[in-house]
């Protein structure tokens, strides 16, 4: 019977506190814009975080399992291709797909392309690209290419297929545009020109026998590490780099820019904290008489003290929700459009992507922590004072 008697109690006061907010919906209006705003930025900062990253991993469950580069002096150099008859007899390798890749910058539009040179017939069914539309270069035509949308409009094509950029002795190379990247691929694939190999080689004038690196494949993942090991052990002064070091990679870039976010952000956050403590501490009047009058009427302490508390939950409740909801919608329709230049670079060529992150309770729990708690903290004292008031003294 208690503890119904507790519950219809509190029904009481909750009913009390939703028509006193009523009464004051003009302050508390204006409370709950600003502190849903707030709430609205921080959680699309880490959702596009998320996001970006599970679609990170998903792209690059297409890269090959081992990468392999020869270094000297620190830096990365060209490898003879005769390093792949090195490494060829160790046992679990699937495959062994020598490539060419590098960067040219295009001087006309400031963009930075990223080159992919590669045999496509020897290339494993997994690490073939997905296509939106045409074919893969053919074996013979150095000239044929892949583009992006991105790459496409920043050359200016239009409806053109063929076009010409510079080689280092300044000769013309011509290319002719076979197939279009899905857009799906485009947060790896928004800079890339994917040729066959003997194609970028003659972009970058590379001497024949020359590769950039090795992509290696292994019939067992367990057996990755190990494998890697080995290949490092046959060539000196090479780095060896594993598909779970490079989406690691990618993880850590993304959290430490959505990080510099979150700490900009945090700054709002403790300024409508302290707005909010302010509001709660400023008792006009007639707050103080509405308390007084309570008192009078035989409600306890601890009575006046969750109203206050039931007020502060439902405003916070209401902006957790109408925040994280609008935040799913910026980065989902919206396509993260406010923190898209500090999560994806301010590059001239950025990825065109539509992040479709999992719901996950450990980050829902994570910003209503950070959010919320701080909030409803800043008006427990407030709350205390308004509940201590003498009634004597104000009525």
């Amino acid at each position: 019977m208690n503890v119904i008697r507790l519950f219809h109690r509190q029904l009481n006061l909750l009913d009390y506190a939703l028509s006193s907010l009523h009464r004051k919906r003009l302050k508390n209006t204006g409370i709950l814009v600003v502190f849903s705003a707030v709430i609205f930025l921080f959680s699309s900062v880490q959702l596009m975080t998320r996001g970006l990253s599970e679609t990170a991993e998903t792209v690059l469950q297409q890269a090959p399992d081992i990468t392999v580069q020869q270094l000297s002096a620190g830096r990365q150099v060209a490898l003879d291709i005769s390093a792949v008859e090195s490494v060829r007899s160790i046992f679990g390798i699937s495959s062994i797909t020598p490539r060419v890749w590098g960067y040219y910058f295009d001087e006309s539009n400031g963009a930075n392309y990223t080159v992919l040179g590669l045999k496509i017939e020897d290339l494993p069914e997994n690490m073939l690209p997905a296509l939106e539309e045409g074919t893969l270069p053919e074996k013979n035509r150095h000239g044929d290419v892949v583009i992006s949308e991105s790459v496409r409009e920043s050359l200016g094509l239009g409806s053109r297929k063929n076009f010409s950029l510079f080689r280092p002795d300044l000769s013309m190379m011509s290319f002719s545009v076979s197939g279009m990247f899905s857009e799906a691929t485009s947060i790896v694939t928004a800079d890339t020109l994917f040729m066959s190999l003997a194609g970028a080689r003659e972009l970058f004038a590379m001497a024949p026998g020359k590769v950039t690196d090795l992509l290696v494949n292994v019939g067992n993942p367990r057996e990755t590490d190990t494998i890697a090991a080995k290949i490092a052990g046959r060539i000196p002064g090479s780095r060896v780099i594993t598909r779970n070091q490079i989406i690691k990679t990618y993880s850590v870039v993304f959290s430490w820019r959505s990080g510099f976010g979150s700490v900009c952000l945090l700054a709002a956050l403790s300024a409508f904290v302290i707005l909010a403590y302010d509001k709660a501490s400023g008792l006009t009047r007639e707050d103080q008489r509405e308390v007084g009058i309570l008192k009078i009427l035989g409600w306890r302490a601890t009575d006046v003290m969750a109203v206050r508390f039931w007020e502060s939950g439902i405003v916070a409740l209401l902006a957790l929700s109408i925040g994280y909801s609008l935040s799913w919608v910026h980065v989902v329709w919206g396509r993260g459009i406010l923190f898209e230049p500090l999560l994806l670079g301010w590059s001239v060529l950025r990825p065109k992507i539509t992040l479709v992150p999992s719901f996950s309770l450990n980050e829902l729990l994570l910003i209503f922590s950070v959010t919320v708690l701080p909030y409803l903290c800043a008006t427990v004292i407030p709350a205390w004072r308004s509940a201590v008031i003498r009634p004597d003294t104000v009525v």
